[in-house]
């Protein structure tokens, strides 16, 4: 009886930190969402569905986190296998997903920095050069939160159709934000915002597939203690039968 306890115990503290996953992927994808919607003008629309999948997966943990959770608590072994099974198939799409993003990294890295032309810097450059009204709060809290100016570099601005004032720069640009900073183009940044936002993305894919691949370790014990829980209920089971 104490034996099934202590595993009992062992599957609710691990199902727990499993929910706390899920819940944190939760609100780090909210948390990322605003931030992508930003990117979203020089990078496209698309990058916003990086959160939006961290949300989908932080909401699918935590289902399946519960489902443990009654599992163990009604003594329910056929919730508990079912756990078993969905963590498992889980585990193999973290790990793999994990392990494709590190051989993909240094692809990504070679092909983004190599294509002048891409998509995302055509978007980038027609921005920089449009500066609508619309665009121009995204635009500058972009070259805020990643130091960077312009699309390619700050001489960009020189060249800017909806920016007008060729002989200074957006504060946004600054080192150190001031009003009528820009003018002295000895304070601001020079690295250009394509440059910044896809070394952003590169580092995201190490620090998304390590994650995966943490977790995916991890859940190995769960889905160990969980068989353990699962074999154990249905012994007590087929004892209370007899």
């Amino acid at each position: 009886m104490c034996g099934f306890c202590g595993i009992k115990c062992c599957f609710i503290f691990f199902n727990s930190l499993f929910l706390a996953s899920g819940v944190a992927l939760i609100v780090i994808g909210a948390l990322q969402y605003s931030t992508y919607s930003q990117m979203g003008v020089f990078a496209g629309n698309s990058l916003s569905q990086i959160a939006v999948v961290l949300i989908a997966v932080g909401v699918a943990i935590t289902m399946i986190s519960l489902l443990g959770h009654f599992g163990a608590f009604l003594n329910n072994s056929s919730m508990v296998a079912c756990f078993i099974f969905i963590l498992i198939v889980i585990i193999l799409l973290e790990v793999l997903t994990g392990a494709a993003l590190y051989i993909l990294r240094s692809r990504t890295a070679l092909l983004q920095m190599n294509q002048a032309n891409s998509a995302m810097d055509n978007k980038a450059r027609l921005s920089i050069s449009e500066y609508s009204p619309e665009k121009r709060h995204a635009i500058n809290r972009i070259q805020e939160k990643f130091k960077c100016c312009g699309a390619d570099s700050s001489d960009d601005w020189s060249q800017s159709a909806g920016w007008g004032n060729h002989n200074a720069v957006p504060d946004s640009c600054c080192k150190e934000k001031s009003e009528g900073c820009g003018q002295d183009k000895t304070k601001i940044n020079k690295k250009g915002c394509i440059l910044a936002i896809k070394l952003f993305l590169l580092k995201n894919l190490v620090w998304v597939g390590a994650i995966c691949i943490s977790l995916g370790v991890t859940e190995v014990f769960g889905v160990v203690v969980g068989l353990c829980l699962c074999l154990d209920m249905k012994r007590k089971n087929y004892e209370n039968i007899s």
